[in-house]
C-alpha cells in the first residue's frame, strides 16, 4: 500500500505536474502564433491575481497566477484569455491588424490553436520515450500461460497456449494490451480473435469483474479475464526507437480515455468515476511516492488526458474555436459574433457545470459527505 503523502508533498506534486503542462500546451499556442505573425500580448500560466509578471522585448507580459489550474495566452484582437474576437480590432492601425490573431487566415488561426494539445500529445510521447530508453520496453506475448480456475476465461473456454489475436476488432500485440480494453469493460460481451493450434477462432467473451478500492474507501467495478501471461521482459530501446515507443504508448492512452468517456457519456460508466483537480492533486501525492518513474508516467498520463479534453468541441476550449474555424472553412465567412456569443456562453455553462460534477465526486471521494452526514446525524 502506497503511504499516505501528506498535505505539503501533495500540494507540491500537483504544482510539479500541472505546471509544466500548463506551460508547454500554452507555449504551443504561444510559438506557432509568433510563426504565423501574430504578437502575444500576454502570457499567463495560473489565474487569479498575479504572483511574478514580467515583460519582454516584444511587449508579451508573462504572469503568474495565484491558481495554478491552467493557463492563457492573450494575442493581439483577443478581447479576453478566452480569445473571442476584440470587436474594435477593425478600428486598429494597419500595422497593429497585420499582427492581430483576427487578421490570420482560418489555417493559421487553426494552427495557432491546435499547438496546444498537440505540444500536449508530443510532450506524453517524450515523457513516455524517454522512460523506456530509461527503463526498458515491455515485451510480453499475448499468449496465455495460465487460466484462473472458475474465471471468466476458464468459462468461456480459454487454454494455456491460447494466444490473444484481437479484441473488439483491435490488434493485441503484446499481453499488456488486453488489461485497457478489459478491464473497462467488466460483465459486457466482446468479440475476442484467438490464435489455437495454427488456427484462429473467433469467440465471445464477458471479462468478470473485479471490485477495488482506494484509499479512501472509494469502490470501482474493473472487468478481469483471469489469465497470467509468460515471462514479461524489459528490452532496451535504442535512441531513434523513442518516438516510436512513446507513440505507441500515447495511442494506448488516448484510446482507453476515449474508451472511458464514451462509456460515461452512453451511460455504461457513472459519472461518479470522472475526477476533477483536487483527485489529480491527490493521484500525484502518491506519484511521487511511487518515484520518478512513476510520477512522469503519471504526468505523461495528465498530458495526453489534457489534450484530449482540449480538442472536445466547446466552446471556450480548443476544440470549440477548431469547430468553429471549420464551420468558417466550409461556409467561407467567419461564424457570427451574436452566434459565437451565444456559444461562448453555453460553453462556460457547460465547462462550469463539468467543474462542480468533479469537484463533488472529488469531496465524495475523500470522504467528506460522509463524515458531514455523521456530523448532522
Amino acid at each position: 500500500m502506497i503511504q499516505n503523502p501528506g498535505f505539503l508533498l501533495t500540494v507540491l506534486a500537483f504544482v510539479a505536474v500541472i505546471g509544466p503542462l500548463v506551460f508547454v500546451h500554452e507555449l504551443g499556442h504561444y510559438l506557432v502564433g509568433r510563426w504565423c505573425g501574430v504578437k502575444a500580448e500576454a502570457f499567463s500560466i495560473g489565474f487569479g491575481p498575479e504572483v511574478a509578471a514580467w515583460v519582454d522585448r516584444r511587449g508579451t507580459r508573462w504572469r503568474i497566477g495565484a491558481l495554478p489550474l491552467g493557463g492563457y495566452v492573450r494575442f493581439k484582437g483577443d478581447m479576453n484569455m478566452a480569445s473571442q474576437t476584440d470587436p474594435r480590432w477593425l478600428e486598429m492601425s494597419a500595422r497593429d491588424r497585420a499582427e492581430s490573431f483576427p487578421s490570420k487566415s482560418v489555417w493559421q488561426r487553426a494552427a495557432i490553436v491546435a499547438a496546444g494539445p498537440v505540444v500536449n500529445f508530443l510532450f506524453a510521447i517524450l515523457l513516455l520515450g524517454g522512460l523506456a530508453y530509461w527503463k526498458g520496453d515491455v515485451v510480453s506475448v499475448p499468449v496465455i500461460e495460465a487460466v484462473a480456475p472458475a474465471s471468466a476465461a476458464a468459462k468461456a473456454g480459454l487454454r494455456p497456449g491460447d494466444r490473444i489475436v484481437s479484441i473488439m476488432e483491435r490488434p493485441i500485440e503484446r499481453f499488456t494490451d488486453i488489461a485497457p480494453i478489459v478491464s473497462l469493460r467488466p460483465e459486457e460481451v466482446l468479440p475476442y480473435v484467438i490464435e489455437r493450434g495454427g488456427q484462429r477462432i473467433e469467440m465471445s467473451i464477458a471479462a468478470g469483474t473485479r471490485i477495488e478500492k482506494d484509499r479512501f474507501g472509494n469502490i470501482y467495478r474493473l472487468g478481469q479475464l483471469g489469465i497470467m501471461s509468460g515471462k514479461i521482459e524489459l528490452r532496451p530501446i535504442s535512441l531513434w526507437e523513442i518516438p516510436v515507443v512513446g507513440t505507441r504508448r500515447t495511442k494506448e492512452i488516448f484510446v482507453s480515455a476515449m474508451d472511458g468517456l464514451g462509456q460515461i457519456v452512453t451511460g455504461r460508466r457513472s459519472v461518479s468515476e470522472l475526477g476533477g483537480p483536487l483527485k489529480i492533486a491527490d493521484i500525484s501525492g502518491q506519484a511521487a511516492m511511487m518515484g520518478l518513474a512513476g510520477f512522469l508516467t503519471f504526468m505523461a498520463l495528465i498530458s495526453i488526458n489534457l489534450g484530449f479534453i482540449n480538442l472536445l468541441p466547446i466552446p471556450m476550449l480548443d476544440g470549440g474555436h477548431l469547430l468553429f474555424y471549420g464551420i468558417e472553412a466550409i461556409q467561407r465567412r467567419p461564424v457570427s459574433m451574436q452566434v459565437q456569443e451565444w456559444a461562448y456562453r453555453s460553453g462556460l455553462a457547460v465547462l462550469l457545470a463539468m467543474m462542480i460534477l468533479v469537484t463533488v465526486n472529488d469531496l465524495s471521494s475523500f470522504g467528506l459527505w460522509q463524515r458531514l452526514s455523521g456530523l448532522i446525524g
